[in-house]
């Protein structure tokens, strides 16, 4: 086999591994181009949802899965010197990426890697992450690089958000598009796209979840019912503007988080619906102080040991994301 194959192997591998990546309602809005040596990330458009008018979280989800890119990419020796936005007249090409030979990938490298498979979004209630506060610094040293903030929320933090949820859930409420959005990425379906079904929380899981998305309920035997109320440790990242790039960048700082969590067999579950109403966002704003702008909160804690790990969400077929030379 020819360099130039294990090259294009290498990457198909990788970006495999970087669409496991979290995406809102898991809409999976990337498209990569491989034109045999530069690997390109453009925002898929057509798949932006009309609530998401401006692409913010779009491209939160393109972020993580950049650094999932990375982060397999080391794991076969492999260093991702990343461009991001190199066309001005394309806000929608996101980065540009060359790859060049690491002198030697460590157990650290294939034990992120393989983190990228077994991360799941948990969103049912979850207990406390025990040591804490041992595991928060080696958190915020995953984030020394990324150009954005890391807040912890305590316990006297949580009636706000509860407040913040609430309201952004009411102002909603006759929101027809939003609500069909939400119907449509996850009623029960057959392709590889939307949440599965048995991702999602019934009426009595919900009602233990206090900052929570509402999703429509399911039905199916309850879980978790020692956990009263949802535990969890809650972070929010922030960035210093409200751009585009300040969306990636939170995406890729995301992916550290949640692979990071993941590691220390912590359960973790991205939350922006806190982030998508100005009144909620103003709310958290308050919460982290100064000037910075929420971009997505993260609930950090465990799941039982003796659960069974939640399903692995579908993704799209390779092929409908990755452009290959020649094809």
């Amino acid at each position: 086999m020819s360099a130039a194959m294990v090259a294009t192997e290498t990457v198909k591998d990788a970006v495999r591994a970087a669409c496991r990546a979290p995406s809102l309602h898991n809409i999976q809005p990337w498209r990569w181009v491989f034109d045999g040596a530069v690997l390109q990330l453009f925002l898929d458009s057509s798949r932006v949802l009309p609530t998401d008018r401006a692409g913010r979280e779009a491209i939160i989800g393109c972020g993580a899965a950049l650094d999932h890119f990375r982060v397999a990419m080391c794991s076969a020796g492999l260093r991702s010197d990343v461009e991001r936005f190199p066309n001005p007249n394309d806000p929608d090409h996101l980065a540009s990426i060359r790859v060049a030979r690491m002198a030697y990938v460590t157990d650290g490298h294939r034990r992120r890697a393989a983190a990228i498979w077994e991360r799941r979004s948990d969103r049912l209630p979850l207990q406390s992450p025990a040591d804490w506060e041992l595991f928060e610094p080696v958190l915020r040293n995953r984030l020394g690089h990324h150009d954005v903030h890391l807040d912890v929320l305590g316990e006297d933090a949580r009636p706000r958000l509860v407040q913040a949820s609430q309201l952004a859930e009411s102002l909603r409420l006759y929101d027809s598009t939003y609500h069909a959005e939400l119907r449509r990425w996850t009623v029960p379906f057959e392709e590889s796209a939307g949440i599965p079904y048995s991702a999602l929380a019934t009426a009595s899981e919900g009602g233990r979840m206090d900052i929570g998305r509402k999703f429509p309920a399911v039905h199916h035997a309850e879980r978790r019912n020692r956990i009263q109320q949802d535990q969890s440790t809650i972070v929010v990242l922030s960035t210093d503007s409200d751009t585009r790039r300040a969306a990636l960048t939170t995406g890729e700082a995301l992916s550290a988080v949640l692979l990071e969590c993941t590691m220390a067999g912590l359960a973790t579950c991205p939350l922006t619906h806190l982030t998508e109403v100005q009144v909620a966002r103003e709310i958290v704003e308050t919460l982290v102080g100064g000037d910075a702008v929420p971009q997505v909160l993260i609930r950090i804690g465990h799941a039982p040991a003796t659960d069974e790990p939640p399903p692995r969400t579908p993704r799209r077929p390779l092929d409908d994301v990755l452009e290959l030379p020649g094809g």
